[in-house]
């Protein structure tokens, strides 16, 4: 007689198993297509406490289990200023997925809700700061966050509706501020309706956006996005209905940029305009 399976192996089966097209496969393809993880790599795969995060501290200890590729991970988890229930909902999630969470405390909360301009983009830029800072400190080189392939084609979007400019999300990037420091996307290829389904199937409850300045954020990116984010979604959504493949078409568009057709583009910060050579061709 087959002995029952714990909790946890069915939730790790579920990933390997019946997820495995969806989650698995795709997250596995990221971290080989862009090279996300090397050989001697130090990786603090960064816990918000969100369904993102957590998968992908599920994911990223699955591969390391069983990787041909030496790396080390640290799980960190930053509160920025968590309320209790938040704080106690992120480390039993944790418990139940046998995750071993590193804590560390921060006021970013208390600072950004006392300022009246753009206290999101400040909480942000903090939090990002906060988590390069302690992982450089606990001897990574690497930090992991949990931006999915439906963040990276709405962020596109957004940014052309929004921010009037044509700009993706890359799957990593070397840090500006911490040298020697990149950050990485693992999962990069994995749709968030895939991320939900599989949240759904084991009957998981993770934190939503966890911000202090509301206690139901409708601006950061922590657990639904803001406003406008979610304006992007429902427009997708409704796109979908007559054309199935419209995020997988916007996905591909981001790795077959023609910059020859741009009249003007942006490159390692310099502005290139095409008249600059445009008689010399």
């Amino acid at each position: 007689m087959a002995r029952e399976l714990t909790d946890l192996q069915k939730i790790e089966q579920s990933i390997l198993k019946k997820y495995r097209r969806e989650i698995w496969s795709p997250f596995v393809n990221a971290v080989k297509t862009y090279k996300l993880i090397n050989e001697g790599d130090k990786i603090a795969v960064c816990i918000s406490g969100g369904k993102d995060s957590m998968l992908m501290a599920k994911l990223v200890q699955l591969l390391h289990r069983i990787s041909d590729v030496p790396f080390e991970v640290v799980y960190l988890v930053m509160d920025p200023g968590y309320n209790p229930i938040n704080r106690a909902k992120i480390e039993s999630n944790a418990a139940l997925l046998e995750i071993p969470i590193t804590v560390f405390e921060t006021n970013i909360f208390e600072i950004a809700n006392s300022v009246d301009h753009s206290p999101c983009y400040l909480c942000a830029k903090m939090r990002r700061g906060h988590l390069y800072n302690k992982a450089k400190e606990l001897g990574c080189n690497k930090i992991a966050l949990g931006h999915h392939f439906s963040d990276v084609i709405e962020t596109t979007v957004m940014g052309m509706f929004y921010g009037s400019q044509l700009q993706g999300m890359m799957p990593k990037l070397h840090s500006k501020n911490f040298e020697g420091m990149e950050l990485i996307r693992p999962l990069y290829c994995i749709h968030e309706d895939s991320i939900i389904a599989w949240k759904q199937y084991n009957d998981l409850e993770f934190i939503q956006c966890a911000c202090r300045f509301t206690e139901n954020c409708t601006m950061c990116d922590n657990g639904g996005g803001g406003s406008k984010r979610q304006e992007i979604k429902a427009l997708i959504k409704r796109l979908k209905r007559d054309n199935p493949g419209i995020e997988r078409s916007i996905f591909n568009s981001l790795h077959a940029v023609s910059v020859d057709t741009f009249p003007v583009y942006k490159s390692k910060g310099v502005t290139h305009n095409f008249l600059d050579d445009y008689d010399e061709k």
